[in-house]
């Protein structure tokens, strides 16, 4: 079978990834948790989860009735690292719901009279009107974090975001809107899996793109992008959710839990939806390199 990018995830795996990340890849097992500080030893079982997430998403289909009952506007930005398993946590959220009022926003690279705006125009666009959820699958944050680290922004541009991006989510949750940023963190042995899965997938081979192949050997730039930007953009009226996903069961129902949590919506069953696991999803103190 060919390989996308030449095998370059391999290539990547057998000669340039670093002897512990590697070795943690080879002796893994399937079910096992590769991250050494990650609160648990294995992925949560199947059973379990299914009939968490059940109970979950009949609790989702209640708000999303509520939200537009009540012209309430949910936007949430979904941000991590590759392979953190953004778009299968925004999949698990949306599964039941009226897609007309829960759209993923998902942008391709800026043309070119994009380029030429406001950095954050592009995205007002396609901010929540009254009783419509957004799942931003990537945002506002490339400038911050993927931009910079590829040279793909100058360092001015970059300054300039992190000038305006706290005013400019002040805007958007003083109009009203309910802002929810989540960052799902995944540790290198964990990504590398993924992402060799991926590579051998037919079916998952379009997930992969040359920035993924070329991002496995920026590591520690990432991590200083990172935790740069969780330090300068974690506030009161905007605080990110970090979620540690090397469990992506795990990392779903947790996400989905801090969302339903938030509202007073109408039916809510409290009791179904759980606790929060503070392990798993709390602020950037639980973020891990």
């Amino acid at each position: 079978m060919e390989l996308p990018f030449d095998g370059a995830i391999s290539a990547y795996y057998e000669n340039d990834a670093p002897e512990e990340i590697r070795a943690a890849v080879a002796g893994g097992k399937k079910h096992t948790i590769l991250f050494s500080t990650y609160p648990h030893d294995r992925h949560l079982g199947r059973k379990s989860y299914t009939a968490q997430m059940a109970l979950l998403q009949i609790e989702m289909v209640k708000l999303q009735a509520w939200v537009r009952e009540t012209g309430t506007r949910i936007a949430m930005v979904f941000e991590g690292r590759d392979a953190a398993g953004k778009g299968g946590t925004i999949e698990r959220f949306r599964t039941n719901l009226n897609p007309r009022n829960a759209r993923i926003v998902a942008l391709s690279k800026p043309t070119e009279s994009e380029a030429s705006q406001w950095y954050f125009q592009r995205y007002v666009k396609h901010l929540p009107a009254a009783g419509d959820m957004i799942f931003f699958d990537r945002s506002w944050y490339n400038r911050a974090v993927v931009e910079p680290v590829f040279g793909f922004c100058t360092p001015d541009q970059n300054t300039r975001f992190f000038n305006q991006v706290q005013p400019f989510e002040q805007m958007i949750v003083e109009s009203g809107v309910h802002l929810f940023k989540f960052w799902l963190n995944v540790g290198r042995a964990e990504q590398l899996r993924r992402m060799l899965s991926r590579e051998s997938d037919p079916l998952k081979q379009w997930k992969l793109s040359r920035i993924d192949v070329q991002g496995l050997h920026l590591w520690d730039a990432y991590t200083a992008a990172i935790q740069d930007t969780l330090a300068r953009t974690h506030t009161a009226f905007a605080p990110w959710t970090v979620v540690r996903s090397d469990d992506k069961r795990r990392a779903r129902l947790n996400a989905m839990r801090r969302v339903l949590h938030h509202f007073d919506y109408t039916r809510k069953d409290a009791e179904a939806i759980g606790p929060i696991d503070p392990a798993i999803c709390g602020g950037p103190e639980i973020w891990d390199a």
